[in-house]
This record gives structure tokens, sequence and C-alpha cells, in this order.
């Protein structure tokens, strides 16, 4: 195949993810979420639409183009996929495929429906792909691996696929900076990013640095419409483990009735609680951010993510700033 017959498959796909039948978005909605408690409607929902943002003729060809992506010699890449969120490794595939490469997934239990819904569309779109695509159980006569784990698992990872190519991703988190100037508005696209797929991904912000002197509590009337979240059984697991623990330990913390908020220089929150830390200066600030630059995936604010956008990244913006094309285009030159 060709780089635009590919680029002109993945459109496509874009385009039969669009339109999608109220009756098949149903049927996937109600799969995958008894496959996966945390994948509710909204929650696949986001993630297909998220997909689709992505997949345009126009921008599939500026991403690709800085890419010399014509002289790629076919490796089989491994992809060991996440299952935090609804097809969190749809753009590891993406770019294996796009890139002319052959794709030997391990996806999660948690997302394999999911994953395999899409790989069957891909190939339905553009059969040739079909050749190119093979889940295997294990990851074994390989070329190079993607893998997508938890601290734990990267070490595994770190050991098995030491002799070969690698991108190893380990836990990441994303931080919010206001300068407490913001709009109602942007507070309110502020709690989509925290409570979208209920902060399970490492693109939701799990902390929140405000200027000193700044009330937190100005922003918890905007969170409202995310309050339906408490409604889930296992993030209201979550809320009432924790506010237990913050009671018994006497921990002080403020409480929305749907998100417990506590004060800490700790970086990565449960589910159902945000961290908060106040700061003196932007360049105590930048500190704070350098010290912990590895463990953070995005920064959302004024002059950073657009408050909002923290779960809609566009093909350019890498996991963990590794650039995956350029890893994959650059194999076995």
């Amino acid at each position: 195949m060709q780089i635009q017959d590919r680029i002109n498959a993945f459109s496509k796909l874009g385009e039969r993810i669009s339109n999608l039948t109220t009756d098949e978005l149903e049927q996937l909605d109600a799969t995958a979420q008894n496959i996966n408690g945390w994948f509710t409607k909204e929650s696949v929902n986001q993630a297909l639409s998220s997909i689709q943002h992505m997949l345009n003729e126009e921008k599939l060809s500026e991403w690709i183009a800085k890419y010399d992506v014509d002289d790629v010699t076919p490796q089989v890449v491994g992809i060991v996929m996440a299952g935090n969120i609804p097809l969190v490794g749809f753009h590891d595939l993406l770019s294996v495929l796009i890139s002319g490469h052959f794709a030997a997934i391990k996806p999660s239990s948690d997302d394999r429906f999911l994953t395999q819904t899409i790989i069957d569309w891909i190939i339905e779109i553009e059969p040739r792909f079909k050749k190119n695509i093979e889940i295997r159980e294990k990851l074994t006569n390989i070329d190079a691996v993607i893998a997508t784990g938890s601290d734990n698992t990267a070490r595994y990872f770190e050991y098995y696929f030491k002799n070969i190519p690698n991108i190893i991703r380990k836990n990441r988190t994303s931080v919010a900076i206001l300068t407490g100037k913001e709009s109602a508005e942007e507070f309110k696209d502020l709690g989509a990013d925290i409570f979208t797929y209920y902060g399970l991904g490492c693109r939701n912000v799990s902390k929140v640095f405000t200027p000193k002197g700044f009330d937190i509590r100005e922003a918890f009337p905007h969170f409202e419409p995310y309050q339906e979240a408490i409604n889930h059984h296992k993030y209201r697991n979550n809320y009432d483990y924790y506010k237990s623990i913050y009671l018994v330990n006497k921990t002080p913390h403020l409480d929305t009735g749907f998100l417990l908020i506590n004060s800490t220089d700790q970086l990565v929150s449960p589910i159902s609680v945000l961290f908060h830390q106040e700061y003196d200066s932007i360049e105590s600030l930048q500190n704070i951010l350098d010290s912990q630059k590895d463990k953070i995936q995005c920064i959302v604010g004024k002059d950073f993510v657009p408050f909002g956008k923290a779960q809609q990244p566009e093909l350019w913006d890498y996991a963990d700033n590794v650039d995956t094309l350029k890893f994959l285009t650059h194999l076995a030159c």
C-alpha cells in the first residue's frame, strides 16, 4: 500500500465512526460496559469522538508529511496496550500501520472487545491491512515494541524487551495551573479534564496548582455538571473509602459531595480525589513541575493545553512526549 492509501483508509475509519447509528452505539456501549464496568456509555462515546477528531485526511496528511515514511523497511512491531480507558492503544496502532509496519498486538483484556472492533472496521475499509495486523497472546519474534503499563510492569518490559528497539511507558498523570482569573466556562472545562473517564486516564487532571491566596472553592459550583460520577458504583466506592480515611485520620480536606480535595505536595491522586497545591510564584511552580516532569503527561492551563482539551489530543500530541512516528520511521535504518 502507498501512504495515500493508508491515509485514505484511516480517514474513512473516521467517517465510519461519525456515521455510527444509535443502535450500533448502544450495542458497543452495552458490550463494552459488560466487560469492563468503567467503560460506560459516556466513556466509550468520548473515546470514539476523540478518535474521530484525529481521523480526517487533512490532519493525517499534515501529520505524516513530517516523516520520511516512503523509505521505511517494514518491521514487526509489538504493541502492548493498556486498558485504563477505552481504546487507549489506538494511537499506537494507527502509528504502526500508517508508517507501513506490521502490528503484533497484545490488547488489555479490559479493552479487547473495542480494540477488536476497531481492527475489524479498518480491515473492512481496507482489506489489505489484514496481513499487517495480528492479535497475539505472547509477543515473540518481533523487531520492536511499544509497551504501556504501570511502573511495575514497565520494569518487566524493560528487561524482557531490552534487546530490541522499544518505547516503554510508565504511570503518568496530568496537572492544571490556575491563575485565579479563570472564567466560569474555563472552570467548567477544567471539570471535564478531571472527570472524563472518571479520572482514569494519564491525561486526566489529578492535581491543581493555584496562586497563593486563591480559594479553590470558587471552582466547585462549576464542577456540578459532573456530579453524576458519584452514581457510578466503582467511583462511589473510591469516594466513600477515601472520605472515611480522611475523616478517621483527621486529614484536612474539602468535599463537594462527589469530589474530595486534598492539599498536598503529592502528584498522583486516587480516583474521586483531586490534589491541590498553592504556589508563590511562577518560578517556584516551574521548579516543582521540573522536578516531577517524568510523571506529568500534560499540563492544562491558559498557556498550556486549553481547559477542556486534555482528553482530546491531536495526532502529534505524543504520549510521554516521545515521538512515536520518529521512532517507527527510524527502525532498521
